[in-house]
Parts: structure tokens; C-alpha cells; sequence
């Protein structure tokens, strides 16, 4: 799945304006976002205003990186390189943008069960692409960084919408099973293992807002095993990423680059 950097850059920030529309929409529509929600608990409904304050700051992550898709050079070979990291993420950004822009008009129509078709392509989209496709960051590349920074916090954030759209379409008003319990913990376990600071941490961040969400709901043991996986998934994360032998796969290098017959036509696009 890839794109010309000239068709990169039109489909980038036309899928965030549309996602972006989209959320102004399902916040100031009757009913709104906030009240299909509130018709709708179910076991994995996080505290909703969690995920509001999740996206405040990732959008900010996502313009500096949208700027730099615009502003860097590809008639410099050293930007082009940087344009490179950029560029291999943009159909996974713009295919989540519009499934999560395109979720929203069911979720606020109620249909729960359509709404859940388009979280789960974002989610595993992006799973397989910070799984499969995302190269290990650069310390020394800003490209590289934000690209990180996008993908695993859209992949973080899209795990929470998964569950909670899978529970509130399928399962509204019923708590969580003997089987819901185990495999949450061992969801997150899976997780943790396999995870960066940044993409470990946004599961930390999941668990909390559950834990939060399911006590305000008056699920209180619930809440407190869930914050018990918050605290595990934490120490699991922190003493991965701690130790040398299982740091995340980051590199500080400065890369030596040559122009080739092949840059110059990609210059050119």
C-alpha cells in the first residue's frame, strides 16, 4: 500500500480535515457522541471525557507531522529521506481518518453494530502497520520521531475504541464474564510485552480510562482489577523498555545518502 508523495499530500490532510469535520459533527449534533454513549454502557466503556483529552494533543502531533509532509524538499536528497518515513505511513493515516470520520455518522445514528465495521479496519490497520511496516525510529530524524509518535498513538487509542464499540454494540448493560476479565488481562499482557514507551503507554492510558469509566459506572471490582492491569501493564513496559537487551528498536544515526537515477524520478514527482 503505497502513494506518490504528490498524491501524499493531498490525501493526508483532506482525510484529517474529513475525520475532523466529522468529530465537530458527532460533538455538536442531537444526539451527540456524548449521548449514544451514555445510552450504551457496557463493561469496556472507558470515562468518555478520556479519550477527549487523548485526542487533543495527538492532533497537535499530527499537524507538525502534516506540516512537514508539505514543507520538506524532495529536490534535497536529505529531505527526501525524511519525506520517505513520512510518506510510507500516509495510506494508514488517511485510511484510519476516514474510517474513524465515517464512524462517527452510525455511532450518533445508534448503529453500533455498523459503526463497530469501520473501528475494527482502523484498529487492525494500524496494529499491522506499526507491527509490520514501521521502521525503527531515528532519534536523529524528526520525520522519524512524529512518524512514531502518529502511528503507535492512533494504533494506541484505536485498541480502546475497539473494545468499547465492541461492548457497547454487543453487550449493552451487562457486565464483564469470568472470560471478559481473563482476556482483558491477557489482552493488555500481549501488549505490554510487545511494546515501545509510546505505544505501552497509550495502553496504560486505556486501562486507566476503563478503570475510571466502569467505577463511575458503578462497576467498582471491575474498576479496581482493571486498574490492577493498569499498574502491570505499566511495570511490564517500564521494565522492557528499561533494560538494554529489551530496549525498543531506536537508532541515532545520520544516514549517508546518494543520489541515484531512481532519486532523481522520485524528485521530480
Amino acid at each position: 500500500m503505497g502513494v506518490s508523495l504528490s498524491t501524499a499530500r493531498w490525501i493526508a490532510p483532506l482525510s484529517f480535515a474529513y475525520d475532523f469535520a466529522a468529530q465537530q459533527y458527532g460533538l455538536n449534533s442531537s444526539p451527540n457522541m456524548l449521548d449514544i454513549h451514555n445510552q450504551n454502557i457496557s463493561f469496556w466503556s472507558p470515562y468518555p471525557y478520556f479519550i477527549g483529552a487523548f485526542f487533543f494533543p495527538q492532533q497537535l502531533f499530527q499537524l507538525a507531522w502534516l506540516y512537514r509532509l508539505w514543507k520538506l524538499d524532495p529536490s534535497k536528497v536529505t529531505e527526501r529521506a525524511e519525506l520517505d518515513k513520512i510518506v510510507d505511513f500516509v495510506p494508514y493515516y488517511a485510511l484510519g481518518n476516514v474510517c474513524i470520520g465515517t464512524w462517527m455518522f452510525f455511532w450518533n445514528a445508534n448503529r453500533l453494530d455498523i459503526s463497530a465495521i469501520f473501528v475494527y479496519l482502523n484498529s487492525f490497520a494500524q496494529l499491522y502497520y506499526i507491527y509490520n511496516r514501521l521502521q525503527p525510529m531515528n532519534t536523529n530524524s524528526t520525520s522519524s520521531i512524529l512518524t512514531h509518535v502518529v502511528s503507535k498513538t492512533f494504533a494506541g487509542i484505536g485498541i480502546l475504541d475497539l473494545l468499547h464499540n465492541t461492548s457497547a454494540g454487543f453487550f449493552v448493560d451487562q457486565g464483564p464474564s469470568t472470560l471478559v476479565k481473563a482476556g482483558t488481562g491477557v489482552l493488555f499482557a500481549g501488549l505490554a510485552a510487545t511494546s515501545d514507551w509510546i505505544f505501552g503507554g497509550c495502553q496504560v492510558y486505556n486501562l486507566v480510562a476503563l478503570a475510571v469509566g466502569q467505577s463511575v459506572y458503578g462497576n467498582k471490582d471491575w474498576s479496581k482489577l482493571l486498574g490492577a492491569y493498569a499498574v502491570g501493564t505499566a511495570a511490564v513496559v517500564g521494565l522492557r523498555n528499561y533494560f538494554k537487551s529489551a530496549r525498543p528498536p531506536y537508532v541515532r544515526v545520520k544516514e549517508d545518502y546518494h543520489v541515484t537515477a531512481q532519486d532523481e524520478a522520485y524528485d521530480r514527482v
